[in-house]
């Protein structure tokens, strides 16, 4: 049994080598596993490659009644199985038995993708499986299932194995598929150019079906044709990426009140990442405000992000760009671009795009940098943590807007966490000699705070527009200076 990665599936090696690894696995017992993550991502790809790879059974549930799914089910075991006609199956707990019965003689790699679908129809499928999966049981025993559940709405997949569910502890793999890093995304856009990389990424983010099936491969042609690419593949109301920040919210079965959720995401895409300025900003009470971001981070659409230079304070930021893209450049023009006045919006937009898209994506382009691609030696030791954060100067009474701050992992003892950098970041800005100043301002009012130990803190500058050559020149004799530029963040360390 071959389980190398199909050459038709890009990058992925991480999630693929995991669900090589369970489906291969040859201990007897029938296993489950639980694969999540927004649409658009590969997962189907990804699983019915697998299936296909292993001789194993995919099967894609609908929308569709409890019958017409355990017909549709029944159907599809009938063809794989070779049965003359159609399995009857008279419930869920036969059906999840029947699936057992697969991996009777090897171990068989099993897929029910978009489960969410069948779980709605019938509440108590994920009881079904508990039960089918009791230790002890002869249909788990003599089986060699790998069962795999599928699903894109991640509120209902993150609560599948959360807290008292039927299936906690019942998993052997619990998988999320992600999308594309920066880095990944521009190589699967086939872009040299790192500065057309960002902005690509500020707008599709790393989601891989948004180059091809919702442009059909239409890339932009070098910085020069950025543009009109725009123009005519994403404020294009007869291509499909027109209206998918919309489809985004509509497809998650808990985001009910989509007028309260898109003005919340307004809010967030303006620049207004606390509680109270959310609030604010849609003329509600921050108290009335739990649920419904509650439920968007559980979607997956916004995260919170703790301040770690004030307890106790948090930020939210929009986790997918095209949400952002929509907010703050399309959906206040949305009548006028149903019109075909693309262009017309686009130019106008363009310090929206700059303040609220690009900007904000750039800084989280560095921050996934700092994490994920920086070397040890160039923020002095690992980095466990990267955020923004504010920090307040008593004597002056006033505060810093830190960009970047990164963090190292807790020591074991009571000691002080090492913060191992503060950055600055700009997008459309050449940063100098004062910028430098103000970090190592900020530096030493964190190196007198408690609970950090700020003394051998690096001071991080990026810019996309580069540095003054004062900068640069300060740079090459201070090792605490780290200057990154758009070709150090998309091939550097």
């Amino acid at each position: 049994m071959d389980l190398t990665k199909p050459p038709g599936i890009f990058d992925r090696d991480v999630e693929w080598a995991e669900l090589a690894r369970f489906a291969a696995d040859g201990r007897p017992g029938a296993t489950l596993g639980v694969v999540s993550g927004r649409r658009r991502q590969g997962k189907t790809l990804l699983l019915y490659e697998l299936a296909r790879a292993t001789g194993g059974f995919y099967f894609g549930a609908t929308e569709a009644t409890q019958v017409d799914s355990l017909r549709r089910l029944g159907e599809a075991l009938g063809r794989h199985t070779g049965a003359p006609g159609p399995v009857h199956l008279a419930d869920w707990g036969s059906a999840v038995d029947a699936l057992l019965a697969l991996g009777r003689d090897r171990p068989v790699t099993v897929v029910v993708d978009e489960f969410p679908y069948l779980a709605r129809a019938s509440r108590d499928l994920p009881s079904v499986i508990q039960h089918a999966l009791t230790p002890g049981r002869a249909e788990r025993t003599t089986s060699r299932t790998r069962l795999l559940l599928c699903g894109s709405a991640l509120s209902f997949m993150g609560g599948l194995l959360a807290g008292s569910a039927p299936l906690r502890g019942r998993a052997g793999l619990e998988l999320p598929v992600a999308p594309l890093d920066y880095r990944s995304a521009a190589a699967f856009w086939g872009f040299d150019d790192p500065l057309l990389a960002a902005r690509v990424f500020a707008i599709v983010g790393g989601t891989p079906a948004y180059r091809r099936e919702y442009v059909q491969d239409d890339t932009p042609d070098g910085r020069d044709d950025f543009d009109d690419w725009v123009v005519r593949a994403v404020l294009n109301p007869a291509r499909p990426l027109f209206r998918e920040a919309r489809y985004l919210l509509a497809e998650d079965p808990d985001l009910r009140d989509t007028a309260l959720y898109h003005s919340v995401l307004s809010a967030v895409a303006e620049g207004n990442g606390t509680r109270g300025g959310i609030a604010g900003f849609i003329g509600r009470k921050s108290t009335d405000l739990h649920h419904p971001l509650t439920v968007l981070e559980d979607a997956g659409l916004l995260v919170r992000e703790l301040d770690p230079l004030r307890s106790g304070r948090s930020r939210y930021r929009i986790a997918e760009p095209l949400i952002t893209f929509y907010q703050a450049v399309m959906r206040p023009a949305w009548t006028a671009l149903e019109q075909r006045r693309g262009a017309d919006v686009w130019r106008r937009s363009q310090p929206r795009y700059a303040s609220a898209v690009l900007g904000p994506a750039f800084e989280e382009i560095v921050r996934q940098w700092a994490l994920r691609f920086a070397d040890q030696e160039t923020l002095g030791g690992p980095v466990a943590e990267v955020s923004a954060a504010v920090l307040t100067d008593p004597a002056s009474r006033s505060s810093h807007e830190l960009d970047l701050v990164a963090l190292g992992e807790s020591p074991l003892g009571d000691g002080p966490r090492p913060l191992l950098a503060i950055g600055e970041v700009k997008w459309g800005r050449l940063l100098g000699r004062p910028d430098l100043d103000r970090l190592q301002r900020a530096r030493e009012l964190l190196v007198a705070r408690s609970g950090l130990d700020a003394r051998g803190a690096r001071l991080l500058l990026a810019s996309a527009e580069g540095f003054t050559a004062e900068l640069r020149q300060l740079a090459v004799h201070r090792p605490d200076v780290v200057l990154v530029d758009p070709d150090r963040l998309y091939s550097g360390a």
